[in-house]
């Protein structure tokens, strides 16, 4: 590809994206937490940076999932209770003129979910929660049905899995062209909904870049997966074609790599990711152990198998002070 940049300046002015964070995040160098691992180079693509009311990820979602909407309208989605997706909806609705309601299913309790869950209900406009994640589904229909009585309503698939948030996270990968020298042997990132992995995946291939993007599962398998993850992929790539845009077509299969990190279940910590954990907070770095913990601990299982240069995709901001303080 010629010109990352043109590209994104295209996407832009035609899908039109509301603007929620600040671009572009920054890349860091991480020297010596690479050298602690096993890498030649390690730098952090620092997403948890991306807004001053809340980052994470999920803001490049939003910028295009939120987009076009009504004055008043009511963004209605779900996620567990520490789920930054639920979080960073209901915290930028507002810039998009409208509320949240979010449906919420219990997760395992650590002082990050509990962070996040404390801030969902600060900044949401209802949050109906199911006693378990069994009746989840009663909980969705409660909040859709209540959420009518407040204004129009617009439905944000769960973790903002959808082939427009897909794209928000291709313009994150083009991004990252101008901020590297040589392209990364690896982008290794948590794998959730699937959304930032394929947008990814999507701008390595765009790129030709020879580079391997890892998604490390830390969600169940039957929503973490490499098939579910390029179906999303494949849709924002014909979404884009039907206005015109058309992604170079990958010379061979995508290079995308799903990898286990699960343990347990959702949200449960694993003794790797606490490992991890520790080892990055030695070198100033906070990891959630829900997902960037589980991500990371790859690195430390797997860092010196044919991959030195990786680009870490640091994905979860934890909510401060500053998440309640700007409106």
């Amino acid at each position: 590809m010629s010109d990352p940049a043109q590209l994104v300046q295209k996407i832009r002015a035609t899908l039109a994206p509301c603007r929620l964070g600040d671009w572009p995040t920054p890349l860091e160098r991480a020297a010596a937490l690479g050298r602690a691992v096993g890498l030649a180079d390690l730098t952090l693509k620092r997403e948890d940076r991306s807004s001053a009311r809340y980052g994470g990820n999920k803001v490049r979602a939003l910028e295009f999932l939120l987009a076009g909407a009504p004055p008043g309208t009511v963004f209605v989605t779900l996620g567990g209770t520490g789920s930054s997706h639920c979080l960073a909806t209901a915290v930028h609705a507002p810039a998009a003129g409208g509320r949240a309601v979010l449906a919420q299913f219990p997760q395992p309790d650590t002082p990050a979910s509990r962070a996040v869950a404390a801030a969902c209900q600060a900044h949401a406009a209802l949050v109906v929660r199911a006693r378990a994640r069994a009746s989840l589904p009663l909980a969705v229909l409660a909040a859709w049905r209540r959420a009518g009585a407040l204004g129009p309503r617009r439905w944000i698939p769960g973790g903002g899995a959808h082939p427009r948030a897909v794209v928000g996270h291709l313009v994150a990968g083009l991004e990252l062209a101008s901020q590297v020298a040589v392209p990364p042997d690896a982008i290794v990132l948590p794998l959730g909904t699937g959304g930032t992995a394929g947008g990814l995946a999507l701008a390595v291939t765009a790129l030709g870049w020879p580079t391997r993007v890892v998604g490390v599962r830390v969600a169940p398998i039957f929503v973490a997966n490499r098939w579910r993850t390029m179906r999303l992929a494949n849709s924002a790539r014909r979404l884009l074609a039907r206005h015109g845009i058309r992604l170079p077509p990958p010379a061979s299969r995508i290079p995308l790599v799903v990898v286990d990190g699960l343990g347990p279940g959702y949200g449960h910590p694993t003794p790797e990711g606490e490992a991890a954990s520790r080892l990055a907070s030695e070198h100033g770095l906070t990891l959630d152990p829900t997902y960037g913990a589980k991500a990371f601990a790859f690195l430390l299982q797997r860092a010196t198998c044919n991959v030195q240069r990786v680009v870490f995709w640091h994905t979860f901001a934890v909510p401060g002070p500053q998440t309640e303080l700007v409106p």
